[in-house]
């Protein structure tokens, strides 16, 4: 900061800084402190949010100094079917990551539940956004969560346990995490079908 920016506008920001955050324990603690491309769960009752990315969104000069401001991506699921997305951007991480937060739960009280089999999904599905192909395939208890980041987060926050996954094409996280849903969105068990061609099985 003292490379490019005054000593008497960095003080007042030293000295706030040291008061959020009085020992190691406070900083480490704090989601100020989340760095680009790190994975982490925030908890709030029994829903459980998961934050997949957080990274700069542009840098702005401004006289005294520059200023850079911040994308967060989070995957919002009740663990019990229904999962969504929020997407936040602020000039601080932690608004970023509640602004992301806030549109998740809008988002996930709006979806629809998605239809699984036991602690997976009920047959093999292909999700697409863009220039992103994700695959997801059924698999047997003990399996786990076989996919790459953005993936699965949003297979944990529906609450699959057990399930074999592939990527194609692009693997940006926005991208990744739309795909994903809409293979979600695209599964049926067989009594779902059954009903919907009207015949008992």
């Amino acid at each position: 900061m003292l490379q490019q920016t005054q000593v008497d506008r960095v003080l007042p920001k030293y000295h706030e800084w040291l008061g959020k955050y009085p020992s190691f324990e406070a900083l480490a603690a704090a989601a100020a402190r989340i760095p680009d491309g790190t994975v982490a769960f925030v908890v709030r009752a029994e829903r459980a949010d998961r934050i997949t990315r957080v990274s700069h969104a542009g840098l702005v000069v401004v006289k005294g100094g520059r200023r850079f401001s911040f994308n967060a991506l989070v995957v919002v699921g009740d663990k019990r079917g229904r999962v969504s997305y929020g997407y936040g951007k602020a000039n601080e991480v932690p608004p970023a990551v509640e602004k992301a937060i806030k549109e998740g739960e809008g988002n996930v009280q709006r979806s629809k539940k998605v239809s699984t089999r036991g602690s997976t999904i009920p047959h093999r599905v292909i999700g697409k956004y863009g220039a992103s192909k994700v695959i997801l395939v059924p698999a047997g208890p003990g399996t786990g969560v076989k996919a790459g980041p953005g993936v699965r987060e949003v297979l944990q926050a529906a609450g699959i346990t057990n399930i074999l996954t592939k990527v194609h094409g692009s693997t940006n996280p926005i991208n990744l995490v739309k795909a994903t849903l809409n293979g979600l969105a695209q599964l049926r068990t067989k009594e779902e079908v059954a009903r919907l061609r009207g015949v008992a099985l």
